[in-house]
């Protein structure tokens, strides 16, 4: 499995960006895609996610309002919408993909098996 992930660049507090991530090397019907997030000196945190099969979708409170997570089957790839940008929001963007079906490791670094390389998203207050 690999995962490619990019959109990432410098943006103003209050605008928006769009993350991609392009997922090839399997079939993800039984994937779930999620993004998570770095910044120096902290650990990497949970931002969004989606289940391939049926689309459902998952977000951290922090991001809820602003930032939705969808994909596009034709493309394998999943975006990441982001609104409302926070000097906050700064940090590395990952993507990464999970065979595994339980729920309530849904959110944890340590349930996903492939990572994407990391998208720099940079917001200037």
């Amino acid at each position: 499995v690999q995962l490619q992930a990019s959109g990432g660049g410098l943006v103003q507090a209050g605008g928006s960006l769009r993350l991609s991530c392009a997922a090839s090397g399997d079939t993800f019907s039984r994937y779930t895609i999620s993004w998570f997030r770095q910044a120096p000196g902290k650990e990497r945190e949970f931002v969004a996610g989606i289940r391939w099969s049926g689309g459902s979708t998952f977000s951290a409170d922090s991001v809820k309002a602003r930032f939705t997570i969808s994909r596009d089957n034709a493309k394998n790839t999943v975006y990441l919408q982001m609104n409302s940008l926070k000097s906050e929001d700064t940090a590395v963007y990952y993507c990464a993909a999970t065979r595994s079906s339980i729920w309530s490791t849904r959110t944890t670094v340590s349930a996903y098996a492939y990572w994407g390389q990391g998208t720099q998203v940079t917001v200037s207050s």
